[in-house]
């Protein structure tokens, strides 16, 4: 995805599940100071991932745009300094 931003997820909201529009994203767990250390994921061939650090499962749905989550609100924004 070279020239392309990697989106960012956030599970503020504690939901064991999270369907995304992507298959590679960044989890960051929830918003600082309650973020775990920002992970790379790829699902490759698989439509389901858990991250690793928060244990949230993210689903596949390509009925959602890069920028869409279900259950909404789950886009992690950086914040200019």
């Amino acid at each position: 995805m070279a020239g392309h931003s990697i989106p960012h997820f956030q599970n503020d909201g504690g939901y064991r599940a999270i369907q995304i529009g992507v298959k590679e994203f960044m989890c960051t767990g929830a918003s600082v100071p309650f973020d775990h250390p920002h992970i790379f994921i790829d699902m490759g061939d698989d439509v389901e991932k858990v991250c690793s650090y928060c244990s949230t499962l993210y689903s596949y749905n390509p009925s959602l745009a890069a920028d869409q989550t279900d259950p909404a609100g789950c886009v992690f924004h950086i914040k200019a300094a």
